[in-house]
């Protein structure tokens, strides 16, 4: 049995589960790590305790160690040479005439693998366009086709409430969301104001579902029709945290009852 970390690899990959071996890293360290047929880098998100093997039921790749400042200077080279490549493989792409939007690139920490992540339309056939990025940079080339969330997570930025993006600061992956979250938490079905910068409904949607769910028990919904000590009337509002609704009645007036 082993200690676990969830770590996301190099600045835009996936996260993905990690034994810690002899290691002790804390969130927001930067360790070296087994992937791939060869040796990435990464960011530990959080800590999962124990843990013996993964659903798949296959052992856990292994943290080689805490990065040290030698690899911290290979991953910023990596990074000044990503551009480099980003240059080249755009030109390429306009050479083949492909509709498709270059992202970014990034580089594995041992640079035997390059990562294109573009958006497009539709499908798009690039073995060709692999073939002559891989003959150029004596690579492994990798294309990764990926949405407008997945974009808005790769350049970051700051949502409606302020604070940086959720995708980008602390989620593993993107949940399914509904208009009815919003619904659940009583906000204005207006797209603007319950959608993040990447267009699509905000992602703390989901996240905060539950809570309000489990807050909202046993309380009215707004229209609905209550009887009250001062007569009937119809809820006009409700504050889930307060656990107050407004109840206009019918004689016009408005009142508050609080729910335990």
């Amino acid at each position: 049995m082993g200690e676990i970390v969830f770590v996301r690899l190099r600045d835009l990959g996936s996260v993905y589960p990690y034994s810690k071996g002899e290691f002790l890293p804390n969130v927001g360290d930067y360790v070296i790590v087994e992937h791939d047929r060869g040796q990435d880098y990464g960011q530990v998100l959080s800590c999962a305790g124990a843990c013996t093997e993964k659903k798949e039921k296959e052992p856990l790749k292994k943290i080689l160690r805490l990065a040290r400042d030698t690899d911290i200077k290979q991953v910023e080279d990596n990074r000044t040479k990503a551009k480099e490549v980003f240059n080249s493989c755009n030109k390429k792409i306009e050479e083949h005439k492909l509709d498709m939007k270059l992202v970014k690139a990034e580089y594995s920490f041992d640079r035997s693998k390059i990562i294109f992540y573009f958006t497009s339309a539709g499908r798009v056939d690039f073995r060709n366009l692999v073939k002559d990025l891989a003959k150029i940079f004596k690579a492994r080339i990798e294309l990764k086709q990926i949405g407008v969330r997945d974009e808005a997570r790769l350049f970051g930025g700051f949502g409606p409430c302020g604070r940086e993006l959720c995708c980008s600061r602390f989620l593993k992956d993107f949940e399914p969301v509904t208009i009815k979250m919003a619904k659940e938490e009583g906000l204005p079905l207006n797209p603007p104001k319950i959608s993040g910068i990447c267009g699509r409904l905000m992602c703390c949607l989901s996240f905060e579902y539950e809570s309000y769910k489990i807050l909202s028990k046993g309380l009215p919904r707004e229209g609905e029709h209550v009887h009250t000590p001062k007569g009937k009337g119809k809820v006009t509002s409700v504050n889930v945290f307060k656990r107050l609704a407004s109840v206009q009645l019918e004689d016009g007036t408005v009142t508050e009852l609080t729910y335990k």
